[in-house]
C-alpha cells in the first residue's frame, strides 16, 4: 500500500483553478479497502475497550489469582472494588489528559500513545509480583490508555469517514465493543478449567495486548486527520490525507468540493466559538443543557448495567446460590458468557432496527421502566426463595426454578438496557449543545460518565456483599426514579435541527405539556420518515465501559 505522502501533491489553494477531467475517476474499490482498513484499526480500540471491561470480573473469581496476590477471603470485596474502580479513575483522568496531546500533536500520534500506555499497563498487570500495589498501578495505567483512546478514536473516525458512512462506522465501533466483552467472558469461562496456576489468570489479562498492539501498529499506517491538519493550517498535508482516504485523483471535482466544504465548515466553527468563556456554560438555557447532560449519564450509570457488566460472575453466584466449592464453580462464568452473547445480539438489533426509527424519549422511558420491573421482580424472587448454603459433598450447583426465573429477568434487563440506555445518551447529549459550546458541553458529559462509572464500579462489591438481594431492589428503585427524570426533564430531539432544539431550550420548554407534545410527535413519526438532523444517527459509542 502506498504511503499517503507519496501521492501527487498540489497546492490546495489553487484547487478551484484545476479544470475538471471527466476521465479522472475515484477508485471506489481502493477507497472501500482503505476505509475498511481504517475501520478495522479503529475497531481494535473498541474491542480492546470491551475486552478489558469484561475480563477482570472473571479473573477476580480465580483461586489462583487470590493465592498469587496473597489476600484472604475477607479481603476479596476490597480487592474487587479497587481492581475495577481504580481503572475507571484512570480513565477519567485519561479522557481529559489526552486533549492537549491530540490538539498539539494530532489524533494519530495520540492514538498511538494511548496504545503504548495501555500495553505498558497490561505488562505490569501480568507480572506475577505478588504485589497488589503493582497490579493496581497497571490498572491505573491501562485506564489512562482506555480513557484517552475512547475519546480520540470517535473524533478521528468522524473527521476521516465520508458523511454517508459515518453512522455505520460509529455503529461498528460500538458493536466491536460488545464483541470484546463477549470474547472476554468466554475466555474467562474456558480458562476456569485450567489448573490453578499463575498462567490461569495471566493468560486472559495478557490477551489484552493483542487488540492493544494491533491498534497502535495499525494507526501508524493511517494518515493524520484532515480536519486537524486544516485547523493547524497545513493545507497540503490535509489535501494529501483526503486523497488517501478517498482514493481520488488530485483534480477530482468531488474531492475539491469536499475539501472546500471542510475548510468553510472549520472557518464557520471558529467564528461561532470565538471569544468563548467557560462561564457561558452556566448562563441561562446552557445551564439546563449542562444539567441534562450530567443527569443523562448519571442515570445511565445508575441503571445497574454497569455493575452487572463488571461483576456479572459475582451477581450470578448470588442468583444460583453458593456451592460447597466456589473456586470450582463454573456455572456463574457460563451464565456470564450467555449474558455477553445477549448483549451482542440486543446491540445488533438496536443498530439494525431501532437506532433512528423511534424517538429518544419513548425508548428511554420504556427502557427504564422495563429495567425497573426486572430488577424489582428479581429482588422479590430472591427475598421469597433464598438459597441455603450447600452441604459438603453435594453437587457444586443445582439451579432451582427460582434461580432460572431470576437469571431470565437479568437477561431481559440487559436486553432492555442495550435497546435504550446503553447507546442513546451519547446522541442525546451531542444534540443538546449548539456549536459554540458543544465541545466543552460534551466533555462535561463524558467526564460525568466516567465519574459515575467509577462510583458504581468501586461501590458495587461492597453493596453486593452488604445487602445481597436488596442490591436488585436498589437498582429497581433507581430505575423508577430515572423514569420520572426522563418524563419530566428529557426533551425529544430526534428529527429536529439544531436550531429547533435550541428553540426548545430557549422557549417555554419547561412546560411539561410541551415536552409531552414533543414526545408524542416524535412517537407518531416513529416510522423513520421525515426530515432528520445531521446528528440524528448514533455516531458515538459510550465512553463508559458498560454502556452498551
Amino acid at each position: 500500500m502506498r504511503s499517503y505522502t507519496q501521492l501527487p501533491q498540489q497546492d490546495p489553494d489553487d484547487l478551484d483553478l484545476v479544470p475538471p477531467d471527466p476521465t479522472e475517476q475515484t477508485d471506489f474499490r481502493l477507497a472501500g479497502l482503505r476505509l475498511f482498513w481504517l475501520a478495522a484499526v479503529l475497531c481494535c480500540g473498541g474491542a480492546l475497550f470491551g475486552y478489558d471491561s469484561g475480563v477482570i470480573g472473571g479473573v477476580l473469581t480465580f483461586e489462583s489469582f487470590a493465592r498469587d496476590f496473597r489476600y484472604s477471603p475477607a479481603e476479596k470485596t476490597c480487592v474487587s472494588s479497587i481492581a475495577v474502580g481504580i481503572q475507571q479513575a484512570g480513565a477519567l483522568v485519561g479522557c481529559f489528559a489526552v486533549w492537549p496531546v491530540t490538539n498539539r500533536w494530532g489524533r494519530r500520534l495520540a492514538m498511538m500513545a494511548c496504545s503504548a500506555v495501555f500495553c505498558a499497563g497490561v505488562i505490569l498487570e501480568v507480572i506475577n509480583s505478588h504485589s497488589l500495589a503493582l497490579f493496581y498501578a497497571g490498572r491505573v495505567i491501562c485506564g489512562l490508555g482506555i480513557g484517552g483512546s475512547a475519546t480520540v478514536i470517535p473524533i478521528y473516525m468522524a473527521e476521516m469517514s465520508p458523511k454517508e458512512s459515518r453512522a455505520r462506522l460509529g455503529s461498528c465501533y460500538q458493536f466491536t465493543y460488545t464483541i470484546g466483552i463477549l470474547v472476554s467472558y468466554w475466555i474467562d469461562y474456558a480458562i476456569k478449567f485450567m489448573p490453578a496456576s499463575p498462567a490461569q489468570w495471566q493468560i486472559p489479562i495478557a490477551l489484552q495486548l493483542v487488540p492493544g498492539a494491533l491498534m497502535g501498529l495499525g494507526t501508524s499506517t493511517l494518515p493524520e486527520s484532515v480536519r486537524w491538519l486544516l485547523a493547524k493550517g497545513d493545507h497540503a498535508r490535509a489535501h494529501s490525507s483526503l486523497l488517501w482516504i478517498r482514493a481520488a485523483s488530485p483534480s477530482s471535482p468531488a474531492l475539491s468540493a469536499e475539501f472546500t466544504d471542510m475548510r468553510q465548515g472549520l472557518e464557520q466553527e471558529r467564528a461561532a466559538t470565538a471569544n468563548f468563556h467557560p462561564r457561558e456554560l452556566l448562563a441561562g438555557p446552557n445551564a439546563r443543557r449542562l444539567l441534562l447532560a450530567f443527569g443523562l449519564f448519571l442515570a445511565q450509570q445508575s441503571t445497574g448495567a454497569t455493575a452487572l457488566a463488571y461483576f456479572a460472575p459475582q451477581f450470578f453466584s448470588l442468583l444460583v446460590g453458593p456451592s460447597d466449592s466456589d473456586s470450582e464453580s463454573t456455572t456463574p462464568l457460563l451464565l456470564t458468557g450467555i449474558f455477553g452473547a445477549i448483549k451482542v445480539l440486543s446491540c445488533l438489533f438496536f443498530l439494525l432496527f431501532l437506532s433512528d426509527r423511534f424517538g429518544r424519549r419513548p425508548l428511554l422511558l420504556s427502557g427504564a421502566a422495563a429495567m425497573s420491573a426486572c430488577m424489582l421482580a428479581t429482588a422479590a424472587v430472591l427475598k421469597s426463595y433464598p438459597r441455603a448454603p450447600a452441604s459438603p459433598g453435594t453437587p457444586a450447583e443445582s439451579i432451582t426454578p427460582a434461580a432460572i426465573a431470576t437469571i431470565t429477568l437479568i437477561y431481559l434487563d440487559i436486553t432492555a438496557y442495550n435497546l435504550s440506555w446503553g447507546p442513546l445518551p451519547w446522541p442525546c447529549v451531542s444534540e443538546l449543545f449548539p456549536t459554540r459550546i458543544r465541545e466543552p458541553g460534551v466533555a462535561v458529559g463524558v467526564g460525568a460518565q466516567w465519574m459515575f462509572n467509577f462510583v458504581w464500579s468501586f461501590s458495587t462489591p461492597f453493596v453486593l456483599a452488604k445487602i445481597k438481594w436488596a442490591t436488585f431492589l436498589l437498582f429497581g428503585g433507581l430505575d423508577l426514579l430515572i423514569v420520572g427524570f426522563v418524563w419530566g426533564c428529557v426533551l425529544e430531539t430526534r428529527g429536529k435541527s439544531l436550531e429547533e432544539i435550541s428553540a426548545l431550550f430557549e422557549g417555554d420548554s419547561r412546560d411539561s405539556e410541551s415536552r409531552r407534545e414533543a414526545g408524542c410527535e416524535a412517537a407518531s413519526n416513529g416510522d423513520g420518515d421525515g426530515d432528520r438532523s445531521k446528528d440524528g444517527s448514533i455516531l458515538h459509542v459510550e465512553a463508559g465501559s458498560a454502556s452498551s
